[in-house]
C-alpha cells in the first residue's frame, strides 16, 4: 500500500534543510563592511571566507608589500559586489579603511578644526594627507607664501586645518597654510610675552636686502643692519649671512607696540674700541691696511673692526693732493701716526706724512722773503697758480702778483701748466705750511713812472684790445692798458659801441684820470681844449 504522505514529508524536511543551511550564512548586502579571512592566495588576488556561501575575492594590489598578506590574516573588507562573472562576491580593504575612516572623522570633526597627517604621495595640484583617510591637501595651501616646496613635505606628520567636507562624496580637504599661521599666531604671542632687551635668541634668516637681514625669531621678525653684523667693514649683508641660515643674536630693542625689533650679531662679542685708548697712545707709530678711500680721506684697518683715517691733508708735507686715490689704493699697507683717539666715538685720526720729518722747518730757513727761487706751473687755478720751487714743495703766487700794469682775468692769459720760471719769495707760513710768491716783483714798480708819463690832459695813441657794455680798453705801450669808458664817448644816439669800434683799431685819447692806488688809466675821446 502506497503511503500518500511520504513525498510531502520529504518536500518539507529538505525545505527545513535549505533554511537551516541558508541560516548558517550571515547575510551580506552590497555596501556593507564585513569581517573576512584569507583562505588561499593566487597570484593577483586572494580569496577571503566571509562566512557566506560564496567566497569574497580581493585584489593583491590593494597591499602595498606583497608580504602584508597571508593565508589567516582576518580583516574586515568592503562588499563592492555580490557576484563577479565567475559567481565569487568582490571585496576591499582599501574601501573599508576609508569608509571606517570616514566615520570616525565625521564624528571627531568638522570644518575648521585642526588634525594630524603624514604626507603620503604627490598628485596633480597637490598632495594626498593620510589623516586616517586621504585628505587633499592643495598647493596653494602648502606655504604662507608661495606655494612652497611640495617634496620637503613627503612622509613629514604635520598638522593641518580642515577647510572643507563634503560628506556625501566624503571628500576633505585641508590647508598646512593656515595651520602655519595659527604656529606662528601662538609663537608670536609666547614671544611678545618673553622677548627682553640683551638676551640670546635663535631664528632664521628669512630675507636680505641691502640695508640688512629679517630673522624670524618664531613668530617675529627681527632686523639685523649692516651696521649691526660685524665690528669690521662689510659692503653687503650677503657677505655674512644667506637666506635660510639659523642663527644666534642679540635683541638689541624690542617694541612691544609697533612690534619692532632691533637685533645685533657683533654685539655677541667685545667691542675692539674697548681699551683702544690704552693701545693706540697718541703718536704711536701703527701698520694697517686700507679699506676705504673717500674724496676727503682714506680709511685704515688697524684690527677687525677698528679702523682710523688718514685725511688727505695729512698724506703729504709738500705735495698738494686733491684725491687721496691718487696716491692710495684699497689694500695698500700703510703706516701712520696716531694723531688723536676717541674711542667713545669710535673715531681715530691717523697721518701717513708724519712718519718722516716736518720739512717746513728747513723750508722756513731757507727759504726768506724777498729771495728769488727757480720754480715750475703745477696747477692752475681761477685765482692763481701753484708753483713747484724745490722737492715737491709748492708755492702759491695770486693773480694779482702777476703783474704791475697788465690785467689779468685769468691765470691762464699769463702762465701755462709745467712752465719754467723765477719767482720771488713774499712770505712763508710754516705753520699752515704755505709760501706765497709773486711774479711781478722781480720787477721794479713801474707806477710812479707811469703817473709821471700819463699825466692829466696829455694826448696818447694805442690799439683797442677789447670792447665790453661798459667801454673798450686800449694798450697804450705792452702790458699797460687805459679805459675809455662810454661816458667818454661822443656817439650818435643811434649808434651802437661795437658798430663804432673794433678790436684792433687805433684811437687818440686824452688822458682823463690816473689812479695810481687802483692802478687805472681813465681816457676821454671827447674833444677838449
Amino acid at each position: 500500500m502506497i503511503n500518500e504522505t511520504e513525498p510531502k514529508q520529504n518536500t518539507e524536511e529538505k525545505l527545513d534543510l535549505a533554511a537551516m543551511y541558508e541560516a548558517t550564512f550571515r547575510k551580506i548586502s552590497e555596501g556593507d563592511i564585513v569581517k573576512g579571512k584569507v583562505i588561499a592566495l593566487g597570484a593577483k588576488d586572494a580569496y577571503i571566507d566571509l562566512g557566506y556561501k560564496s567566497e569574497g575575492i580581493i585584489s593583491r594590489a590593494e597591499f602595498k608589500n606583497l608580504g602584508d598578506i597571508k593565508i589567516g590574516d582576518e580583516f574586515e573588507v568592503f562588499v563592492e559586489s555580490k557576484e563577479n562573472e565567475d559567481g565569487m562576491i568582490v571585496v576591499s580593504k582599501f574601501k573599508a579603511e576609508k569608509a571606517q575612516g570616514w566615520t570616525k572623522i565625521a564624528s571627531r570633526y568638522k570644518e575648521g578644526d585642526f588634525i594630524e597627517g603624514r604626507v603620503s604621495r604627490k598628485v596633480k595640484g597637490g598632495l594626498m594627507v593620510d589623516v586616517g583617510i586621504e585628505a587633499f591637501l592643495p598647493a596653494s595651501l602648502v606655504a604662507l607664501k608661495g606655494f612652497g616646496n611640495v617634496n620637503q613635505l613627503m612622509n613629514q606628520t604635520l598638522k593641518f586645518k580642515i577647510v572643507k567636507m563634503n560628506k556625501p562624496r566624503k571628500n576633505l580637504v585641508i590647508s598646512r597654510k593656515d595651520a602655519l599661521a595659527q604656529e606662528r599666531d601662538e609663537g608670536k604671542k609666547k614671544l611678545i610675552g618673553e622677548i627682553k632687551v640683551g638676551e640670546l635668541r635663535k631664528g632664521a634668516v628669512k630675507n636680505i636686502t641691502d640695508f640688512g637681514a629679517f630673522v624670524d625669531l618664531g613668530g617675529i621678525d627681527g632686523l639685523l643692519h649692516i651696521t649691526d653684523m660685524s665690528w669690521g667693514r662689510i659692503s653687503h649683508p650677503s657677505e655674512v649671512l644667506a637666506i635660510g641660515d639659523t642663527i644666534e643674536v642679540m635683541v638689541l630693542n624690542f617694541d612691544s607696540n609697533s612690534m619692532k625689533v632691533s637685533l645685533g650679531l657683533k654685539q655677541k662679542t667685545e667691542s675692539p674700541w674697548k681699551g683702544a685708548e690704552d693701545r693706540y697712545p697718541i703718536g704711536t707709530k701703527v701698520k694697517g691696511k686700507v679699506v676705504n678711500i673717500m674724496p676727503y680721506g682714506a680709511f685704515v684697518e688697524l684690527e677687525k673692526g677698528l679702523e682710523g683715517l688718514v685725511h688727505v691733508s695729512e698724506l703729504s708735507w709738500t705735495t698738494r693732493i686733491n684725491n687721496p686715490g691718487d696716491v692710495l689704493a684699497i689694500g695698500d699697507a700703510v703706516e701712520a701716526i696716531v694723531l688723536s683717539i676717541d674711542s667713545g666715538n669710535q673715531k681715530i685720526a691717523l697721518g701717513i706724512k708724519q712718519i718722516e720729518a716736518n720739512p717746513w722747518i728747513e723750508i722756513k730757513e731757507k727759504f726768506t722773503a724777498d729771495t728769488r727761487a727757480e720754480g715750475k706751473v703745477r696747477n692752475l687755478t681761477d685765482y692763481g697758480a701753484f708753483i713747484e720751487i724745490e722737492g715737491g714743495i709748492e708755492g702759491f703766487v695770486h693773480v694779482s702778483d702777476m703783474s704791475w700794469t697788465r690785467k689779468i682775468n685769468h691765470p691762464k692769459e699769463f702762465l701755462k701748466k709745467g712752465q719754467k720760471l723765477e719767482v720771488m719769495i713774499l712770505a712763508v707760513d710754516s705753520e699752515s705750511q704755505r709760501i706765497s710768491l709773486g711774479i711781478k716783483q722781480l720787477t721794479p714798480d713801474l707806477w710812479p713812472e707811469i703817473v709821471k708819463k700819463y699825466s692829466l690832459g696829455t694826448s696818447v695813441e694805442g690799439t683797442i684790445t677789447k670792447i665790453a657794455s661798459f667801454g673798450f680798453f686800449v694798450e697804450l705801450e705792452k702790458e699797460l692798458e687805459g679805459l675809455v669808458h662810454v661816458s667818454e664817448l661822443e656817439l650818435e644816439p643811434s649808434q651802437k659801441l661795437e658798430e663804432a669800434y673794433k678790436v684792433g683799431d687805433k684811437v687818440t685819447a686824452i688822458v682823463a684820470k690816473v689812479d695810481e692806488t687802483e692802478r687805472k688809466i681813465g681816457l676821454s675821446l671827447k674833444k677838449k681844449e
